[in-house]
């Protein structure tokens, strides 16, 4: 004989108020059946008793025993779901981060799928009402999920399957025909299409910008090991500039103690000769003194006259009246050793500006003048390497790039990091400007040239007078003349250095700057004076020293 359980379809055991099986279910007058507590509550609050299925009135509320055959099926039924359940592998369990079953009980079982109706997660067991009964057939089943009310509008209480492009949200069907009727919408599978397509392309883009990084990341430790090695390299140099200087140091002091030394030892010997002789004069007046001592006390009259004439006379002795011992003179010793050493200095710091020199022409950057921003008074060459003051002035356009009054002309090239060199030939002028200034400097009107105003530059006046326009200026004690200067620039180190190229020295430093903006070479040959000034500026390209 058949079963009870299979006497039924399992939607008979299903309450249609809370959608799980039966729990003390109750038969109604027009047939259908409900939990006793579903009905209950139900028509608790509801004026009038109504069927919650066919809507059949009922003039006064009816009586609701439990329905016994019902409820030992549900029983029946309800324990092969447990006994199903408890079969499960240890494997099948919720771990964490997976989404676990929302009916078991005790131990909790990894969900198979998640109900937007139910807005509840089943695991295969407690999913087969759902496939199995007709009314839960009919539930949208998902990927099992956590948060499932956020899958839902708040305010119809829909799933959300749909996207709206232009607010870009997911809505429900009554959204379209409510708050987002005119506005386009596509189903949530058209539109992640789209988003998994830009997401592999973000995705691309990203790996790209990571390698970009991992190469960058291999540039900069490169770059430390090569500043790693210049530092040792310029510490291991250092100490032999400077032990070599300790050493010059040590050796002319003690060339200048063995001077002074020896003169002193020079004195004392000069000394001891004078005082054995005064000793041995000393030693003979002694003598002398005592004969003269014994003859006085002679009683013999005649004896005393024979001596006296050999007494009488006084004894061959040294007029030391002149005699001195001579001091030496230490004037001007140690300022001797001073100079000596200085001169040594100088030959050191020779050499450690040829030195630097070479280093920094390994920068060197071709320079060309930029003729839209000369003054109407310079005339450039065709290569645009000279410069020179013309006779008159030139027609051409007052362009905002252009410098007026002054007799300035920048290079196209501008530099907003890193480090850069070029060479001006300067020969044969009496007057001149050159440096770097930046690319808002004022260029209509007066420029004064100091660092404040933009502008880090050298002069010549005067055909010999050289200086720093600092901001005071800063005269510069160049003996020569220069025929070429030699420009470099460290835009993050803040530091702007000239050289004289031919004597491979050093002529002045800018230190401590700090640069914001493009930095632009700039070359002014000043007025040609009457025919004194007519050379060009030349930017030459660079000769290693």
């Amino acid at each position: 004989m058949a079963s009870g359980s299979s006497l039924l379809s399992h939607d008979h055991l299903l309450c249609s108020v809370c959608l799980d099986v039966l729990a003390d279910p109750v038969s109604i007058p027009c047939g259908h059946n409900f939990c006793k507590s579903c009905i209950t509550q139900y028509w608790d609050c509801n004026v009038e008793c109504r069927c919650p299925l066919c809507n059949k009135l009922f003039t006064n509320r009816p009586e609701v025993p439990v329905n016994t055959l019902l409820r030992d099926m549900t029983v029946q039924f309800r324990q092969s779901i447990r006994v199903k359940a408890s079969r499960c592998p240890d494997q099948l369990c919720a771990k964490p981060g997976e989404v676990p079953c929302d009916v078991c009980t005790g131990t909790k079982i990894k969900a198979l799928k998640s109900c937007l109706v139910c807005l509840a997660s089943y695991c295969e067991t407690h999913l087969d009402l759902h496939q199995k009964v007709t009314g839960l057939k009919r539930h949208r089943l998902i990927d099992p999920v956590k948060n499932l009310e956020d899958r839902i509008c708040k305010k119809h209480e829909k799933p959300l399957d749909l996207f709206c492009r232009n607010e870009q949200v997911c809505v429900c069907q009554f959204c379209t025909e409510s708050d987002h009727r005119l506005h386009p919408v596509v189903p949530l599978k058209e539109e992640c299409e789209g988003k998994q397509q830009q997401l592999g392309k973000n995705k691309a883009e990203a790996q790209q910008m990571i390698q970009q990084r991992h190469l960058k990341i291999q540039v900069i430790k490169r770059s430390v090991e090569i500043s790693k090695e210049d530092a040792d390299r310029e510490i291991a140099h250092s100490i032999q500039v400077f032990t070599a200087l300790a050493s010059s140091i040590e050796r002319n002091q003690g060339d200048l103690i063995d001077m002074i030394q020896e003169k002193q030892k020079t004195t004392e010997i000069q000394a001891e000769g004078f005082i054995e002789e005064l000793e041995e004069e000393i030693r003979e007046l002694k003598k002398r003194s005592t004969e003269l001592e014994k003859l006085s006390q002679i009683k013999d009259h005649l004896h005393l006259l024979q001596s006296f004439s050999s007494l009488s006379t006084p004894p061959h002795t040294k007029n030391w009246t002149e005699v001195s011992v001579h001091q030496p003179s230490y004037v001007g010793t140690v300022r001797t050793a001073v100079e000596k050493l200085e001169e040594t200095v100088s030959k050191e710091i020779e050499k450690l500006c040829e030195t630097e020199l070479k280093r920094v022409q390994q920068y060197e950057v071709d320079v060309t003048l930029y003729p839209d921003t000369a003054n109407i008074y310079l005339n450039l060459s065709e290569d645009g390497k000279q410069v020179y003051h013309a006779d008159s002035m030139k027609n051409l356009p007052d362009n905002p790039e252009r410098i007026s009054p002054c007799l300035g002309v920048l290079g196209k090239q501008n530099f907003s990091s890193g480090r850069f060199y070029f060479e001006v030939v300067v020969k044969e002028k009496t007057m001149w400007d050159l440096g770097v200034v930046t690319e808002s400097v004022n260029r209509k009107g007066k420029l004064i040239l100091c660092p404040k105003n933009g502008l880090w530059t050298i002069w010549l006046r005067n055909g010999n007078e050289y200086k720093a326009l600092a901001g005071p200026g800063v005269l510069l004690s160049q003996r020569e003349k220069l025929p070429k200067v030699g420009v470099f620039v460290d835009y993050e180190e803040g530091l702007v250095s000239f050289y004289d190229v031919d004597a491979g020295s050093h002529i002045y430093s800018f230190t401590g700057c700090t640069f914001t903006e493009r930095l632009y070479p700039y070359l002014s040959p000043c007025n040609n004076d009457g025919g004194k000034n007519v050379a060009p500026l030349i930017i030459s390209p660079v000769k290693k020293v």
